[in-house]
Parts: C-alpha cells; sequence; structure tokens
C-alpha cells in the first residue's frame, strides 16, 4: 500500500468538524478527498454503486445513520442529501462535526437543493498536492514566514533541481496515484486519468451524461492554448471553431464550460481591484486556469521536452503550475489568489490576499538575469502605485521562478524557485 502523505486540508477539516454539523470536501476526481477524509470519519457510505444510489434516493435520511463523523462519499449523486443533512443536524443533541460529505461534481440538479445549509454545512474546495506535500519542495521559503517578517533575507543555494524537473512536475501534476518514483510511470498514470475525464456512461447527472467527450476535450484544448490568459469567451469559441472544425454556438459553448466547472477541472482566477485612487481603469477579465496544468499538458499532448522546447508555452504553463501552488499554500493560511492588470498595461500575476487583509504581489518566471528583472520592475512599479494611492502597501513582493537559488534582491523583492516554497 502508498504510504500516506499529509495534506493542508487536514488542519481545515479538523477544524471545521469542530465548528459546523457537515463538512462537504469539493475537488476534482482522484485528487484524495476520500482518502484524507476517511482520517476523521468513524464510519462511511459510499455511493458507488447503482443499487446504492437507489437506496439513498429511497431513504436518504436513513444513510446517514451511523457513527459519526460518518463519510458519505459521491453525495452529489443523490442532492436530497443536502436537505437530510440538514434536518439531521437540527435533530441531533450534537450540532458539530456529525457528516462529511465528499463530491467531485456539484450535483445533478441544484434545483433539489431547497436550502443553503447555512449554519450546518461548510463546504471546502479540495485541489491537488502541492509539491511541499508531495516532498519535492524543501520548504525552505514560507509565506507563513514572509508575512511575520518580511524585512528577511533569504540565501538559499539548490544545485540539484533544474528546470527539467520543473517540466516534469506540470506534466505529471499532484494526482496522489502518480507520485512514483518511476517518472514515465508517473507520467503514464496521468495520461490514463486525463483519457477518462468524461466518462459519464453510468452517471445519473443529465449535465454530463447528456453531453459529447469529443466537445470537452476541445473545450480543454482551447482553455489549454489560452492558459494563463485573459481570453474572453468569444476568442476561447473562436478558436474551437476554428481549430476543430466545429460550428459551436454560445450557448451550447457556456453549458460545457459551465459542466467543466461543476467538475472542478477548470479554476479561473479573478481579478483584484485596490480601487486605487487613480484614473487608470482596473482591468476585471479573469486569467485562464486549470485546477491541476496536468489537464492542460494532456489537452495538447505536453510533454516535459516539448516545455523545454517551447520557452512561451513553458512560462504560460509555468504561471498555471505556480497559481496552483499558490493557491494550496494560501488556503492554508485562509488566503486566496488574485490576479492584476490596469488599462496601463501594468499587471500582476498572482495578488495573494489574506483575510486580515494583508497581501503580497507576486510575478511568475521562468527565471534568468532578464526575466528576474522584468518582474522587479513590474513589482516596484505596481508597489509605487499603491503606495502614491494611500491604499495599503504590499506585506511584501515576490519573483517565483521554475529553477535557480533563493535569494532577496537589494530592493527587498524575494526570488524564491517553485520547489524551495510552502505555506
Amino acid at each position: 500500500m502508498a504510504r500516506y502523505l499529509t495534506r493542508y486540508i487536514e488542519q481545515e477539516i479538523k477544524e471545521t468538524l469542530e465548528t459546523s454539523g457537515v463538512v462537504v470536501v469539493a475537488g476534482p476526481k482522484f485528487c484524495g478527498k476520500t482518502t484524507t477524509c476517511q482520517l476523521f470519519a468513524k464510519s462511511k457510505f459510499v455511493l458507488d454503486t447503482k443499487a446504492k444510489i437507489e437506496l439513498a434516493q429511497s431513504n436518504p435520511e436513513g444513510i446517514l445513520v451511523g457513527s459519526s463523523p460518518r463519510l458519505i462519499d459521491e453525495w452529489q449523486n443523490v442532492p436530497d442529501l443536502w436537505n437530510a443533512a440538514r434536518s439531521f443536524v437540527d435533530a441531533s443533541s450534537d450540532k458539530f462535526g456529525l457528516l462529511i460529505f465528499t463530491g467531485s461534481s456539484t450535483p445533478a440538479d441544484k434545483n433539489e437543493i431547497y436550502h443553503s445549509g447555512t449554519g450546518r454545512i461548510v463546504t471546502i474546495g479540495m485541489r491537488t498536492m502541492s509539491l511541499f506535500e508531495s516532498g519535492e519542495s524543501n520548504g525552505l521559503v514560507s509565506i507563513k514566514d514572509l508575512f511575520d517578517n518580511p524585512n528577511i533575507k533569504l540565501l538559499h543555494i539548490d544545485d540539484n533541481h533544474t528546470v527539467r524537473d520543473t517540466a516534469f512536475y506540470i506534466c505529471r501534476g499532484g494526482w496522489p496515484l502518480s507520485l512514483t518514483s518511476d517518472r514515465n510511470k508517473g507520467l503514464k498514470i496521468t495520461q490514463n486519468y486525463y483519457s477518462t475525464l468524461f466518462e459519464f456512461e453510468n452517471s445519473k447527472n443529465k449535465k454530463f451524461r447528456n453531453k459529447k467527450p469529443e466537445i470537452f476535450f476541445m473545450i480543454l484544448r482551447s482553455y489549454a492554448r489560452h492558459i494563463s490568459t485573459e481570453a474572453k469567451r468569444k476568442i476561447l469559441l473562436a478558436d474551437v471553431n476554428e481549430h476543430d472544425d466545429r460550428n459551436l454556438d454560445p450557448e451550447t459553448f457556456d453549458s460545457y464550460v459551465e459542466a467543466l466547472k461543476d467538475l472542478y477541472i477548470i479554476k479561473d482566477i479573478e481579478a483584484w481591484n485596490p480601487n486605487l485612487r487613480s484614473r487608470t481603469s482596473i482591468i476585471t477579465s479573469p486569467t485562464r486556469h486549470f485546477i491541476d496544468t496536468s489537464i492542460a499538458a494532456g489537452a495538447l499532448h505536453i510533454s516535459p521536452d516539448d516545455l523545454i522546447n517551447d520557452p512561451e508555452t513553458f512560462g504560460l504553463f509555468f504561471e498555471d503550475f505556480a497559481i496552483k501552488e499558490l493557491s494550496v499554500y494560501a488556503q492554508s493560511s485562509n488566503g486566496i489568489i488574485q490576479h492584476y492588470r490596469d488599462g496601463n498595461g501594468l499587471e500582476c500575476d498572482a495578488v495573494l490576499r489574506l483575510s486580515n487583509g494583508k497581501y503580497a504581489l507576486i510575478e511568475i518566471k521562468l527565471g534568468g538575469e532578464n526575466l528576474v528583472k522584468e518582474g522587479n520592475k513590474t513589482l516596484l512599479a505596481l508597489q509605487k502605485k499603491i503606495i502614491g494611492s494611500n491604499h495599503n502597501p504590499p506585506t511584501f513582493l515576490m519573483i517565483i521562478t521554475a529553477s535557480g537559488n533563493a535569494y532577496t534582491t537589494p530592493e527587498g523583492i524575494h526570488v524564491v524557485p517553485i520547489h524551495m516554497l510552502r505555506d
């Protein structure tokens, strides 16, 4: 049996069980939801067969009964379980830590959910594993430490990790089953996962079952071609119709994109609007991202060698990869990731915002002196603009690179390779 690797989300699940009746852990298939949640469960019911689903449909309240916390796996196959869970919590003498729901998609019919679950049900998003969770980041640079001590001077030398290692991590992804010492095997496992993304023959969810897998794959290819950009819907749609010789209409396109979001496959990053006192307009378009960059690599049949040989594509894929890593680390500190761009062309790849109001400005570059200088210039310009507007200044500035050493520039900007980062 493979060794279990600790996940950041464990602490969030633990704390939420102590303050809520039902914890819903939602994320893509095979990201490790069930395995992690089983650490907390004292009983479980898995909705993985037609018979079990029919039993739950006929008696949703009955399958909730068991030692608490009780794990209900793939709960979305029976949406009425959400309603039953509220009643179950209300009727219980203990109000906290009763149920854990896991799901790899949103419910088949949201109209069957009659209440929000406020005060009883809390949803936690789960992503694939970060490099620190998989043991592939040495964690020498902590984001939490930088927020606590932003004036620290970094100097960590590493001659072992290469750009090719990062290219491999991008293509393999953070899927627990793909974490093997045999890199070719790891890539193959991820490729197998990608090929089965849209197998819905036995699904009760009409939203997915009635859709064509080939269209899903076409839209994923379009997203992958525009990864880490602010491509608008009309551009993505035109790209699908041009590259795949289709005549997909906007309504159909939107329905497939919504389904991809419901399956936790694509994850756009929203824009940060700091309300600077400036005439410069803030661009509010989201950037196109994936829950795991390996899905984009699968969509375009990209290998680590392909990335090495195409620096422009590598840069865009690396940005998506770094956003995923940052999202995992930010979540452990109750933070979020956004991006910034204004009408004058000034932009910042990632803004890491904490709930206490602190934030950091982060540029994502493959590395090399010229690209680091470029990121340095961008961050200083945006910081100056923010300070000039009397807005709360960033706690620290960072440039994330694909390899190399960690250090602090004379201007106080922290340059950190992805394999040295942690929460």
